[in-house]
């Protein structure tokens, strides 16, 4: 198998630079669109040809390119991107040689937040994104906000993607647990990327330039989990002036610093927990003394004096969180996730690019029982990777990508389960990747994904010489409509330790899955209709279907330390989803519905996980109304969870010396009686958030004031079930939060 993929990468390459070495009697445009403020590149805007009827869209890096373009006729360029003024361009190309341009964007009057989409259809008729959501940072910060703006909590209104309450920010997509998701900063993985028992994201709203989320069938350039991919690209900084944010809310308080350097720029944030009172509100009035912190920072740098067309980055990133009660008689616990990064970007004089990635992601988390009866728990992670990519694009508008991998991973894992027994999983190995594939787009009506990653050296030696095949088509067969669908099989080395019963984690350590189980095994099955019902509306339908095999799942019978810590499941989920937008200049409307399953079953017993969630519904207005004034609303329903019913106790009699009689030596204890697991469903779920901000300039200084009115109707959503006493704990009352911005 793995030498016909060879066989095939070759071939693609073949045929690829065969159709390149042709006469050439066409133009070729390559651009890259920045903001005119800032110099930032925008990702995924548009740039349209009218009197050719053609177009393409920026990539996350802000490029485009344009080929088979007529020489010696005058053409114009529609560049378009959301909040931005259009942009007119009058091109004449004389020659075959590509020709580079720099495109640079004015934002839209604050007042009018104009939303411009135009050549969307065109431009999107043979695209092979089935599964792909790109995400801008202006509609996440319009989102009414829990405290502050939350990068996680926003996937949970997608179709597709299901939480567990209020208190989480933690997400599952398309029946997968939450260690099946990937989620890379700057193409480097973050291993805990929640704060505060998972109530928020680490990565903060202010360092993202783009977005890209992927709810399945990603295509092969991403490896190393089975259910998603959230990619996102950091800022720059700003390559024209110094300048700077201030904001603070009822939990933090953080800054943005940034401006230029020679040939280059930088960025720099940092976040601060300041009070834990209002997290009171999403754990049951209960304090918690949890302090935390984030940190990061960009510098990149291009001279062309020294390297033409290179542009350089290096970049870091820290966050960390403490839980400490300064009481001996509680526990202590503290983790944190650094990672820093080098990048080498590079453009030739051909339309190809190339990407040389060098990274270290480290994670530490610990737990100090102290005198209470909780188990002491500690993880450590080393994640060295160098990656090489390479993207060409042929005259024909096919694209050809290649890379490879190479991971060195190093886990330390001691626990302690409720039995006494010990677990110490310490494991070092190393991955060693390639991928390729070949995007065929040069028929205006069909697009086509090709491609497959091959582990050489796997994690595990049974993840060794695996080909991971996957394929994603799409035929529009009518100009308003087009069908697409994808297949394929993903392969995962690593996973958490996490307990199902567990109502809040405080975190879940990750390990390479031992020699004794196979790496988790998915193939997944999806297809949909996207239809452009007119100009500003557009309706999507997708359908999928994923199988799990040799999931890792925590040995609860465990009872001596010989014995092995994880046993092999498997699962299947498949469902429906459904989504509606209407974009106008001052008006958007986002409805989403899912209807799915999700089921796993562990020694020939089938049970739902406890985010299997039948119906999930969510609606998302936003209107301006101009005069810096934006409002919204966003309305959830989720049907209930499921949870494990508490059926009643009994006096359960513990004996201190089996030689005494019992009445002298014994206690009596209320021992719980739980029913099947995950049998029961609680109530369903609804909540109604509001909010207004308001953007104004006061002394030169752009400043911002959102309010937000949580669970507007003040409905008692429930959480859990005490199990000691059967007391209903629910999630988030009413509440008002706010967050001040100031940018100078």
């Amino acid at each position: 198998m793995q030498k016909n993929l060879l066989t095939l990468i070759i071939l693609l390459t073949f045929i690829f630079l065969n159709e390149n070495v042709q006469p050439q009697s066409a133009g070729k445009l390559r651009g890259l669109v920045t903001d005119s403020t800032n110099g930032e590149a925008l990702a995924f805007c548009n740039v349209y040809i009218d009197e050719l009827k053609t177009g393409a869209s920026t990539n996350e890096r802000g490029y485009f390119v344009l080929n088979s373009l007529p020489l010696n006729k005058d053409i114009t360029l529609l560049v378009s991107f959301v909040g931005y003024t259009s942009k007119k361009i009058n091109i004449t190309l004389s020659s075959s040689q590509l020709k580079d341009i720099l495109i640079q964007l004015s934002p839209s009057s604050v007042q009018l937040q104009a939303i411009e989409k135009i050549g969307e259809k065109i431009i999107e008729k043979n695209s092979t994104d089935i599964g792909l959501e790109r995400i801008s940072i202006k509609q996440i910060e319009n989102l009414p906000k829990g405290v502050e703006t939350d990068v996680m909590r926003s996937l949970q209104y997608l179709p597709g993607v299901s939480n567990t309450g209020d208190v989480s920010a933690k997400y599952y997509v398309r029946g997968g647990s939450g260690d099946q998701n990937l989620v890379l900063l700057n193409g480097v993985t973050i291993y805990n990327p929640f704060h505060s028992l998972g109530i928020f994201s680490v990565i903060d709203p202010d360092l993202i330039n783009s977005m890209e989320f992927y709810k399945g069938n990603f295509t092969s350039e991403y490896g190393g989990r089975i259910s998603s991919v959230l990619n996102v690209v950091s800022k720059e900084g700003n390559k024209n002036r110094f300048g700077g944010k201030l904001s603070t809310s009822f939990l933090t308080v953080k800054g943005v610093l940034e401006g230029p350097i020679p040939n280059g720029s930088f960025l720099i944030t940092g976040r601060k927990s300041i009070s834990n009172q209002i997290l009171k509100k999403f754990l049951n009035d209960q304090t918690v003394p949890i302090d935390f912190y984030d940190f990061s920072f960009k510098l990149n740098y291009s001279s062309p004096s020294i390297w033409r067309n290179a542009k350089f980055l290096v970049f870091g990133f820290f966050s960390g969180d403490k839980l400490n009660y300064n009481d001996p008689a509680r526990e202590q616990l503290e983790w944190k996730s650094n990672l820093i990064g080098f990048e080498w970007l590079q453009v030739y004089d051909v339309p190809i690019y190339s990407r040389i990635a060098v990274s270290l992601s480290q994670f530490d988390g610990k737990v100090n029982p102290n005198l209470t009866t909780i188990k002491p728990k500690q993880n450590l992670i080393d994640d060295f990777n160098v990656s090489v990519d390479f993207n060409l694009v042929s005259d024909s508008k096919d694209e050809l990508g290649l890379g490879l991998n190479l991971k060195v991973l190093d886990t330390k894992l001691r626990t302690e389960n409720q039995q006494g027994a010990i677990t110490d999983l310490n494991r070092f190995s190393g991955n060693f990747s390639i991928y390729a594939k070949y995007k065929f787009l040069r028929f205006e009506k069909i697009g086509l994904d090709i491609g497959s990653r091959l582990n050489i050296s796997g994690l595990t030696r049974s993840g060794s010489f695996v080909p991971e095949p996957r394929i994603s088509f799409t035929y529009r067969f009518l100009p308003s409509i087009s069908f697409k669908a994808g297949w394929g099989i993903y392969l995962q080395e690593v996973a958490t330790i996490s307990d199902e019963d567990e109502i809040i984690s405080i975190f879940e350590p990750w390990i390479i899955v031992p020699e004794y189980l196979e790496p988790t095994k998915s193939i997944q099955y999806s297809a949909g209709f996207e239809i452009d019902l007119f100009n500003n509306l557009k309706f999507l339908i997708e359908t999928y279907f994923k199988s799990l095999d040799n999931l890792p799942i925590i040995n609860n019978k465990k009872y001596y330390d010989f014995e092995n810590d994880l046993i092999a499941g498997s699962g299947e989920s498949y469902g429906f989803e459904f989504s509606l937008k209407y974009f106008d200049n001052n008006f958007n409307f986002s409805g989403a519905y899912s209807l799915s399953w999700a089921y796993k079953e562990v020694d020939d017993y089938i049970y739902y996980p406890k985010y299997d969630a039948r119906h999930i519904l969510n609606f998302n207005l936003e209107y301006n109304i101009g005069s810096g004034w934006i409002t919204s609303a966003v309305w959830s329903y989720t049907s209930g969870l499921p949870f494990t019913q508490l059926m009643g106790y009994y006096d359960k009699m513990y004996l201190n010396n089996i030689f005494d009689p019992w009445y002298l030596s014994g206690n009596q204890k209320p021992y719980l009686l739980l029913g099947d697991q995950n049998l029961g469903r609680l109530p369903s779920y609804h909540r109604l958030d509001l909010s207004v901000s308001k953007f104004t300039e006061i002394l030169g200084i752009n400043s911002e004031i959102d309010v937000s009115v949580i669970n507007t109707y003040n409905r008692k959503n429930i959480f859990y079930f005490e199990r000691d006493t059967g007391k209903k704990v629910n999630m988030l009352p009413f509440l008002i939060t706010a967050t001040l911005k100031l940018e100078i």
